[in-house]
């Protein structure tokens, strides 16, 4: 989740995989695959820059091995 902050409303999670496009008015607008939208104070960069800064943290989580698959149990042959 990335950290916005609402014109009039503070500031507020959002999922960033919901983004459909974020548009350059004379302020932000984030327009999300939901159909909703928000008006933010960030600028459009600001927006990207989070993102890209959500999605490296998240690829430098260690992957837990022990939530695996279980193998398959032994046959005979």
């Amino acid at each position: 989740m990335i950290t916005l902050t609402r014109l009039k409303h503070g500031p507020f999670l959002l999922n960033p995989d919901l983004i459909e496009h974020v548009e350059m008015t004379p302020d932000t607008v984030i327009y999300l695959t939901t159909g909703h939208q928000f008006m933010v104070l960030e600028s459009a960069q600001e927006v990207v820059s989070r993102i890209i800064e959500f999605r490296r943290a998240i690829c430098q989580l260690p992957f837990d091995t022990s939530r695996s698959r279980t193998p398959a149990p032994e046959t005979d042959s």
